[in-house]
């Protein structure tokens, strides 16, 4: 294994990323955060959100987490020219990383000129974008159940789902991905006045892996 980069998230949590041969893992307190060969449901993560996105001319996505890219690339693979996608990554370094080592992994999706960075908690983004997005894509963490710190809880409970709420356009889309099942977590959605649906992923798609959770909440009109 060996060391290619280090920083300390906002909470206190140390982040290093590591190559072993032609495997980038980023570890959070020592323990394997995200790998670069097991991607599939973070693309997964896009698919789902975008499938409304992919319709409409002008589509506002915001992504929150940057991971290692996949996300991002898989989101503008399916939007089209005019779209608009915010990445809220709160770790400077990642997004470093991502413009470094890891940027050849997706294709470099950080080059993709319809792409912003705001370095800051997608919390913070979502209350001052109220109405402006057509889908928020959340895979921060491990999900719902908080894997490296904490701080992440607001994102998930009854005030960031009310923000995620007011921060989408009407039949907006908040997609969250999990790397397990959270029964209270989809029933806060619905008691946050989404629709919701669940769906259930292999980490590498068709090649197995862990099953991992997404969480799909639609802004409906219909209501």
């Amino acid at each position: 294994m060996e060391l290619l980069g280090q920083a300390v998230s906002r909470d206190g949590t140390v982040l290093k990323l590591m190559r072993r041969g032609d495997e980038y893992i980023i570890l959070a307190n020592g323990k394997s955060l995200m790998s670069s060969r097991m991607h599939g449901s973070e693309e997964a993560l896009a698919t789902f959100a975008c499938r409304r996105a992919v319709t409409l001319e002008r589509p506002s996505v915001l992504i929150g987490g940057l991971g290692m890219g996949f996300t991002l690339r898989a989101t503008l693979d399916l939007l089209p020219p005019g779209a608009t996608v915010v990445v809220a990554e709160i770790v400077p370094a990642v997004v470093e990383w991502n413009r470094g080592a890891l940027g050849p992994l997706a294709a470099h999706p950080l080059a993709d000129k319809r792409v912003r960075v705001e370095i800051d908690d997608v919390a913070v983004t979502l209350a001052s974008q109220r109405g402006q997005f057509d889908a928020v894509l959340l895979d921060v963490d491990n999900g719902p159940s908080a894997f490296s710190g904490s701080n992440n809880d607001g994102l998930y409970d009854d005030r960031g789902i009310a923000a995620v709420f007011a921060a989408l356009r009407m039949d907006g889309v908040l997609a969250v991905w999990s790397a397990s099942e959270n029964r209270k977590f989809e029933q806060r959605l619905r008691h946050g006045r989404f629709d919701v649906e669940v769906e259930h992923v292999r980490g590498r798609l068709k090649k197995g892996g862990p099953r991992h959770t997404i969480f799909l909440g639609y802004k409906s009109s219909k209501r």
